[in-house]
């Protein structure tokens, strides 16, 4: 019996081990792939699940590629300030996240320009999705780190 339960007490350390592995290399996969491939990526997604055509796929493509480019200058100095040891103050902060809201205004207007309504109303629901399971994974985060 004691053998029995220290086979299954391995077992199970194994296998949990296997599964942080595995968790680990996808996000070492999705940090390496390039702005352009996460872009593409994504392209395709929205392609499937929208059903865009070739007019459509264009326009949502520069409108990707602007987004990344925007987000990459955010990150830079972001990283910056970072390395500086520079903090925002409230009001720095205030004016970031007021951009931030603009920027996605703007980011949701030019995608409503660019579908129909129902592929519109459909990527809402995907947005909406994406930003719970975002929580979720955030609330899991910070579970896991204390």
């Amino acid at each position: 019996m004691k053998k029995l339960f220290i086979a299954t007490m391995l077992f199970v350390g194994v296998a949990s081990f296997a599964q942080d592995m595995d968790q680990k290399s996808g996000r070492d996969q999705r940090e390496r792939m390039t702005p352009e491939q996460r872009n593409e990526k994504q392209l395709q997604k929205l392609t499937s699940e929208l059903t865009l055509d070739a007019n459509q796929q264009a326009q949502v493509k520069q409108l990707l590629a602007d987004r990344s480019a925007k987000a990459e200058k955010l990150r830079e100095t972001r990283q910056a300030n970072k390395d500086s040891g520079t903090k925002l103050t409230a009001t720095e902060r205030e004016a970031f996240k007021k951009e931030m809201i603009a920027e996605r205004d703007a980011n949701d207007a030019k995608m409503k320009s660019i579908l129909n309504a129902d592929q519109y109303t459909k990527w809402k629901k995907i947005q909406e999705e994406n930003k719970d399971k975002a929580r979720e994974k955030m609330r899991e985060y910070r579970n896991d780190s204390n």
